[in-house]
């Protein structure tokens, strides 16, 4: 299926017709993307002045206050500052004292935004940028661990998941990606990236950076979804993935992959509302409980 078609969408006579493209681009989706770079770059500007003097920023995207917090809570611990970013139909993030707010949907005003837009950009605002899913919790000890990795990434290396694999996806080597799940990224590894046009973003056969077309007719034959194109940057490009198990991490990962008990509150295309299906599915509580994190709730 392509990233361009929507996935389990209901019927006509559910809602009205959505333009999917503005949520195309909050998604951060190449094949979709209209706008000035200049933008882009105007709006980072603005984001390093935030962020000057802030040796180690952890992304937190915020879809659920609660959910937010304890990550916050968590990053802190271990000492990161959280930098909260956020879907702009979520309810205003609840912040600690040292978590530093960027609102990165400010110079677009998009529908909604997830956090691969600035990651995708990381090199225009930070050194080094660690993130992860708004709905993954990790084991304190397992965070120590991996949020000293993080520290420890020369410029030019980055850290991301190598996602679990069946046999099919094993053969199908076109479809390999690295996985945003929990990772961080250097301002070298990110510029190199972006240089080669091999980000996070979906479709990265359609990055304006692509070298010819050629080449863009080879990217065409990989899969869309994001984290292809770093996973093609490391195989064809020489870039250095630290690489963190799926199985690491998966049992605090609040997901609707495999669930079968999922509710879903919008489609599961580009305008998918995770604000108001992470704690319709997900008891914090219960999460934080079987992850033995009851602390960080209530700090």
């Amino acid at each position: 299926m392509n990233a361009d078609e929507p996935r389990n969408q209901r019927s006509a006579a559910d809602q009205e017709p959505v333009d999917q493209t503005p949520y195309r681009i909050g998604v951060g989706n190449w094949s979709a993307f209209h706008l000035d770079l200049g933008v882009i770059y105007s709006a980072a500007e603005r984001w390093r002045s935030m962020l000057q003097g802030v040796a180690r920023p952890w992304l937190c995207w915020n879809v659920d206050p609660e959910w937010c917090l304890v990550q916050q809570r968590l990053v802190s611990a271990f000492g990161w500052t959280p930098v909260i970013g956020g879907d702009p139909r979520a309810p205003k993030p609840v912040l600690l004292s040292n978590a530093i707010l960027i609102d990165f949907n400010a110079n677009f005003q998009l529908p909604t935004i997830y956090m691969h837009f600035p990651l995708e950009f990381a090199f225009l605002f930070v050194d080094r940028l660690a993130f992860w899913h708004s709905d993954l919790l990790v084991r304190a000890e397992k965070l120590r661990t991996i949020a000293e990795m993080f520290a420890g990434l020369g410029d030019g290396s980055m850290a991301a998941v190598e996602p679990r694999r069946t046999l099919l996806q094993t053969l199908k080597t076109k479809g390999r990606r690295y996985w945003e799940l929990i990772g961080c990224t250097t301002k070298g590894a990110s510029r190199s990236q972006f240089e080669h046009g091999c980000g996070w973003w979906m479709n990265f056969a359609a990055h304006p950076n692509c070298p010819d077309a050629r080449e863009r007719q080879r990217r065409q034959r990989y899969y869309w979804d994001h984290g292809v194109g770093i996973h093609y940057w490391a195989k064809n490009y020489g870039g250095n993935v630290l690489t963190i198990r799926e199985s690491e991490v998966a049992e605090g990962h609040c997901t609707r992959i495999g669930n079968k008990n999922y509710q879903r509150m919008a489609p599961d295309d580009a305008t998918r509302l995770l604000p108001k299906e992470l704690s319709v599915n997900f008891d914090l509580l219960q999460v934080c409980r079987a992850l033995d994190l009851e602390d960080f709730l209530h700090q």
